[in-house]
């Protein structure tokens, strides 16, 4: 059961369409698992919907809505495409990856963590976008962050001084926050991250690696 959760403006972005793709993605992965934040989302839509109607009406053609139903009379296996369609859908993120997240091609980044840098996936997109590995038991360096980063977990858990955070659950952080994530559990434990900045390192002898980090 997810614990950590996205926060009513970050849903409202989402609402109205005014995230960007990656940060979307995260936003839709934890939709899938959480029945308390679809509901929020779906008041959202519903508030939405009403704020549009409120506003002045657009006229349209007389013919419109003869022209619709004859283009759909035109399709005479839509609904089979349709069934077929949903049968074979796939979720965003095996759509994303086309595979088991342990078969990605992972490259050691330090100590106990492997990244996977999935940012061209979503050309024209400012943010970087990672996939970050760290192995059961492992830690990860200390670190802040130079600007926002939005993650949500995929496998495992992992726990800072926040709290435990466990599969889908959702969190951003920011340059206020200097933690140290540690894997929990029996499995390794992998994050979805959106990064408007490189993080910072603040280990003792990890903080030299800075200048070398993009």
């Amino acid at each position: 059961m997810t614990k950590h959760h996205p926060d009513t403006l970050i849903l409202m972005e989402y609402s109205a369409g005014n995230l960007s793709e990656p940060h979307a993605l995260c936003i839709r992965l934890h939709l899938d698992q959480c029945p308390h934040c679809r509901s929020r989302v779906d008041t959202l839509d519903s508030l939405g919907a009403v704020m549009m109607e409120s506003q002045p009406q657009v006229g349209v053609s007389s013919d419109m809505f003869d022209s619709i139903l004859s283009r759909i009379d035109s399709e005479p296996n839509m609904t089979e495409e349709y069934i077929s369609t949903r049968a074979k859908r796939v979720g965003p993120l095996q759509k994303l990856l086309g595979e088991d997240l342990n078969s990605l091609p992972w490259k050691r980044q330090l100590g106990d963590v492997s990244v996977l840098d999935i940012s061209e996936r979503f050309p024209g997109q400012s943010e970087q976008v990672v996939l970050q590995k760290l192995a059961a038991g492992g830690k990860a360096p200390a670190h802040t962050h130079r600007g926002d980063e939005t993650t949500i977990v995929l496998q495992g858990a992992f726990a800072d001084q926040k709290g435990v955070f466990n599969q889908w659950d959702f969190v951003v952080l920011n340059q206020d926050d200097d933690h140290k994530p540690v894997a929990v559990g029996c499995e390794d434990c992998i994050t979805l991250s959106v990064l408007s900045a490189p993080v910072k390192l603040t280990g003792t002898f990890t903080r030299l690696l800075n200048p070398f980090i993009r």
